[in-house]
């Protein structure tokens, strides 16, 4: 992943917001349609009576160029509304990435699109349907290939335990899911365009004590 230039920084959006705006083009570009790729965005949206807005920003996505990627900004905006509720939410025409913020979203978005060249996907933007609790009532996971469940991550630090965390999650909730992918998983990975760098665990390798506690404390279940 590192032919495509430096990924430069600082940019001068929130940080958040950079990341899904990766995460989603990513999907745009992977094969997904734009309702498909945005689809939390525009739920977020239609929680606030601005899906109008929304629709509008989604008619500008058109790939990697800089229109597309500032629309895919602002639509990201609205992810907050329906992850964290309405407080949280700032109005979107305020996402205004410069020049050097767009080169960045670019290289990275294009990093994994080679990354998913060489690693297919089998499922994309999925929800835990199925699986969720009086703990854990909404949440969405990135991608899953053949045998490994991804999560896309920009941050410039490697893995924190936060991150980790994250991913078993998905991973013990998406084996209680509808989608029979999870079944077949055998590893859980975390990917980086930002650093150009992957990060992999066996699902084998994670103690069951772990899973055990996990399970219970975190995600409400009675028994793995």
């Amino acid at each position: 992943m590192d032919t495509l230039g430096e990924v430069t920084s600082p940019e001068n959006i929130h940080a958040g917001t950079v990341g899904m705006a990766v995460d989603y083009l990513t999907r745009l570009i992977t094969g997904s349609t734009r309702a498909e790729a945005f689809n939390i965005s525009l739920q977020g949206a239609r929680l606030i009576g601005e899906e109008t807005t929304a629709r509008g920003l989604l008619n500008r996505l058109n790939g990697l160029t800089d229109d597309s990627i500032r629309a895919a900004c602002q639509l990201s905006g609205f992810d907050v509304v329906y992850r964290a509720g309405h407080s949280s939410y700032k109005p979107v025409n305020q996402i205004n990435p410069d020049d050097e913020t767009i080169k960045n979203i670019r290289i990275m978005t294009e990093r994994m699109r080679l990354f998913f060249e060489a690693n297919p996907p089998t499922l994309k933007e999925f929800e835990f349907t199925g699986a969720y609790t009086h703990l854990i009532r909404i949440g969405d996971g990135d991608i899953l290939t053949k045998d490994t469940l991804w999560d896309i991550k920009v941050s410039k630090t490697k893995p924190q335990p936060k991150n980790t965390l994250q991913i078993l999650v998905y991973w013990i909730m998406g084996r209680r899911s509808i989608h029979p992918q999870f079944q077949t998983i055998e590893k859980l990975g975390i990917v980086n365009p930002r650093l150009g760098k992957t990060w992999t665990i066996a699902v084998e390798e994670i103690p069951d004590s772990t899973l055990t506690q996990v399970s219970s404390d975190v995600i409400g279940y009675a028994s793995l």
